[in-house]
């Protein structure tokens, strides 16, 4: 069996969930990380037995570095993706891609251009309810879908955005979307047909000090003319659970945090009782005050996929085109805010 080499860019709170990941799947094997700031590399790197190195461009250079994953901010991904592309390296990027469809652009068609496979971070599009609730959309059991909402009314304090680039526009692209709350935007993106057009508000009521917004809400129209909601703040105290909520003229699911808090449909089956016995107890809630409390357990599942593809020569899930479309969405709702007009998606 080949074992895939890892090398992480970026050692920041992040970059430890990718090397906890990293170290849970058999075939995968951390080797290498770089930070701007060397101390921090060699502080990862001393924890998980690895090479530090203070830039990517010399990581790079590794022959035997099959995979790399870039754990930078926001706004610095799209440059040690393209490097990496060019190095022919495979790359695994953090939500978001980047912050602008431009630079995104940049990095799938880098990709594209040297062979290598890009892939996108939404763990939660691998939790095992979820793919129990994309079943129930394929099959049609909500009957005609009128409704999906996405909610993460969450909390962070005013320390958390002292001296960082959160709630920047240069390096998060964003505040309570495009940091927090895109992982259920890219659920309804999964989960749901195309969104049509956006009609939206963003302020920043809570943490007036940051550049971006600590609140936004977004009204929907899908394209199979269902309508819907996201709703994103870090200005919640003290932090609610996330949920997504979808409803039709056949059933109703709200999912909150990695459970299922209702499950129902007019046409009940056998496995429904199953379904709300394994997912009725809602065991989740890290993140929604404290970002190191989030599980890393699905960046496991995320990572392994990833792998599992490259193996097989099939797509992976999370293509770059797939990953851009919650980002696509973020800055829909922020263009609605700012022009106070309705936006349309192609």
């Amino acid at each position: 069996m080949k074992t895939w080499n890892f090398g992480i860019i970026g050692a920041g709170l992040i970059a430890d969930f990718h090397a906890m990941a990293i170290a849970d799947i058999p075939n995968t094997k951390l080797i290498a990380c770089c930070d701007v700031v060397l101390d921090k590399a060699k502080k990862l790197a001393d924890k998980y037995s690895c090479r530090a190195f203070a830039g990517y461009e010399e990581m790079l250079k590794i022959k035997e570095l099959d995979i790399i994953t870039v754990a930078t901010p926001s706004g610095l991904h799209a440059e040690p993706t393209i490097a990496a592309a060019k190095a022919g390296k495979h790359v695994i990027c953090e939500k978001p891609l980047d912050i602008t469809l431009e630079r995104i652009d940049a990095m799938i068609e880098a990709h594209k251009k040297s062979g290598t496979v890009l892939g996108g971070v939404f763990p939660l599009r691998f939790n095992d309810a979820v793919a129990s609730l994309k079943e129930a959309i394929n099959a049609g059991r909500f009957g005609t879908i009128t409704y999906a909402g996405a909610y993460v009314p969450w909390w962070r304090t005013d320390e958390y955005y002292k001296n960082t680039w959160r709630g920047t526009w240069k390096l998060d692209g964003g505040g309570a979307l495009m940091n927090q709350s895109i992982h259920q935007i890219d659920m309804l993106c999964h989960l749901m047909p195309p969104i049509e057009s956006i009609q939206a508000y963003t302020g920043r009521p809570g943490h007036p000090q940051i550049e971006t917004e600590d609140t936004a809400v977004a009204v929907l129209r899908f394209t199979n003319g269902a309508l819907g909601i996201i709703y994103g703040t870090t200005a919640s105290f003290p932090g609610q659970f996330r949920r997504i909520e979808i409803t039709g003229t056949k059933g109703t699911v709200i999912y909150t945090e990695d459970s299922f808090t209702l499950w129902q449909f007019a046409d009940e089956r056998p496995e429904d009782e199953q379904i709300r016995k394994r997912f009725g107890k809602i065991t989740g809630g890290g993140g929604v005050a404290d970002p190191a409390a989030i599980p890393y357990q699905n960046h496991t599942r995320n990572f392994k996929a990833f792998v599992d593809a490259l193996e097989s020569g099939k797509q992976f899930s999370i293509t770059g085109t797939e990953a851009r479309k919650a980002v696509e969405v973020i800055l829909a709702i922020y263009k609605s805010a700012k022009t106070q007009k309705l936006v349309k998606l192609e």
